[in-house]
């Protein structure tokens, strides 16, 4: 039986509803945050249940922020936390092509085109994008290269102060560092209320010493970092009921408080331990003159770590004879605390390069925007620096859909149509920023197009102020080529997997969920006779 419902005045096979109702839901998403794109993009406010506001035009803020309950939502919305994950940037590109392919698959499949074609048409498309992404990068030659401040000020949505904050930091790093796929220079970025916006060689703690009487600032410390607390062994309840097991304890104890006057003894001026400290060991530090810092980060101990070239230890390391001990030291030229804020710095360490950018704000509420921003800019210039340069605007992504068109004759049966998906979605780059900037996105799409066929130029696009055609590439609009080929790539994987859902089911509970509610039911209530 072919069951049939009307949708837009068509009659449409009840099979596709699953498929409609799920490319509905993306393109909702995408349709929340597509506003937010490009230089005249606006903002969008995050209200929440309390009344706490949240303005942002970041868009992996608002996904995360966003209430969401369909399936398909969610999905995308992985797809833009898989996106932030890997690179760092580039959500909102991400999404906004994830939903142009859902929509113009969903409109080919409504045209008659079998799933499947269009399915094999987009890994084709996506394919042949990705090399001619490849093709037409160019390369950032080192954190010297200019290139690397105007991808900053891009992604940095023209912040001077930022953008010049966060290649600081990249000379600062080293592109031996910036290589290093386990480091993300974003995670350097740190913001505060009321402080002037600094980078520096270190790292930033977020807390203060362990005793006001312990010194503020030490030249040249000695650094002792303890993945553990700072305190004795401890006993179970049972083994101190017993007198050789408080004798135990107190034999511990003693050797514990040893171990504190051996580091003493070895000239550690500095300790930072993730978790808690002894009250006894921490008056002996402070009675020494040492500094020591209680409940760090994990992430913020790890990256002084890092720096200083300490070892992290376990506190059972600290019954090793002083020799040994030693070879798990760091150095720093400085630590200091910012007694107002208690933020704790080290600075020029011993071991890997590494820096901080600190980023201030009058506001809370602006704050967490400029953080935000930093964030993206330290994303982008370390992505540039790895994997090359593209011109920006979604003029790029123009010349890629033109290459396109070249690949359709040579492809048989329908395969055609699900290419034209891909080339579609990015063209929607450019006429989303377009029609943000307030201009005709179809007259300016048209003018773009033949400019650069013209000019056989890649780099020709609009003037988001004037609306003219401009070369974004001479005027220092450039982006990086990972954000954009990482976004191409998760967005048609979301699209294959929302376009090969042929059916919705509702999943059956728990075997033990009727039992469990059946328990509760029958409990008394308040009220009830016992």
């Amino acid at each position: 039986m072919n069951i049939k419902q009307v949708t837009d005045g068509k009659e449409v096979d009840q099979r596709l509803a699953a498929l409609m109702t799920n490319a509905g839901a993306v393109q909702a998403v995408a349709a929340a945050i597509e506003g937010t794109l490009g230089p005249k993009g606006l903002d969008t406010m995050l209200v929440d249940r309390f009344g706490t506001v949240t303005v942002t035009n970041d868009g992996v803020t608002i996904l995360e922020e966003m209430e969401a309950t369909h399936p398909a939502a969610k999905m995308l919305i992985n797809t833009a936390r898989a996106q932030e994950k890997e690179v760092g940037d580039g959500t909102t590109t991400a999404t906004v092509w994830a939903g142009a392919l859902v929509s113009e698959g969903l409109n080919q499949v409504l045209r008659g085109v079998p799933v499947a074609h269009v399915i094999e048409g987009l890994q084709i498309g996506i394919g042949r994008a990705l090399e001619s992404f490849d093709r037409r990068k160019r390369p950032v030659r080192g954190c010297e290269d200019p290139l690397l401040r105007k991808v900053a000020l891009v992604s940095g949505r023209g912040n001077g102060e930022i953008a010049d904050l966060v290649v600081q930091a990249a000379l600062l790093v080293g592109p031996e560092k910036l290589g290093d796929p386990g480091f993300k220079l974003r995670d350097s970025v740190f913001a505060a209320a009321g402080v002037d916006s600094d980078v520096f060689e270190g790292v930033l703690i977020g807390r203060g010493r362990w005793h006001k009487q312990m010194p503020v600032s030490m030249e040249a410390p000695r650094v002792l970092v303890i993945d553990d607390a700072l305190a004795p062994e401890e006993l179970d309840e049972g083994a101190l009921a017993t007198e050789a097991g408080f004798n135990r304890y107190l034999a511990l104890e003693a050797e514990f408080h040893d171990n504190i006057a051996k580091i003493i003894g070895m000239g550690v001026s500095l300790i930072l331990v993730d978790r808690r400290i002894d009250d006894t060991a921490g008056e002996m530090l402070a009675d020494a003159g040492v500094i020591a810092l209680s409940r760090v980060a994990t992430r913020e101990w790890r990256r002084a770590a890092e720096h200083t070239g300490a070892w992290p230890v376990k506190r059972t390391a600290l019954k090793k004879s002083p020799v040994e001990l030693a070879r798990y030291l760091g150095r720093a030229r400085r630590a200091w605390e910012d007694e107002k804020r208690e933020q704790f710095r080290i600075e020029g360490g011993g071991g890997k390069p590494c820096a901080t950018v600190l980023v201030g704000a009058a506001t809370e509420e602006v704050l967490g925007e400029r953080e935000r921003i930093a964030k993206d800019a330290a994303s982008a210039v370390q992505a540039a620096l790895n994997g090359g340069v593209v011109p920006g605007g979604g003029t790029v992504e123009l010349a890629v859909g033109r290459d396109l068109e070249a690949v359709k004759p040579g492809l048989k049966g329908m395969t055609a149509y699900g290419v034209e998906c891909v080339g579609a979605a990015l063209k929607r780059t450019f006429t989303q920023i377009v029609a943000n900037a307030g201009f005709n996105p179809l007259e300016k799409l048209g003018d773009a197009v033949s400019a650069q066929i013209a000019a056989e130029s890649d780099c020709l696009g609009i003037d988001c102020d004037s609306g003219a055609l401009v070369n974004l590439w001479e005027l220092g609009i450039i982006d990086p080529l990972p954000v954009k080929t990482n976004a191409l790539r998760a967005a048609g994987e979301l699209a294959q997997a929302v376009l090969r859902i042929d059916t919705i089911i509702k999943k059956r509970a728990p075997a033990n969920a009727g039992v469990a509610d059946q328990r509760l039911d029958s409990m008394p209530k308040r009220g009830d006779d016992f």
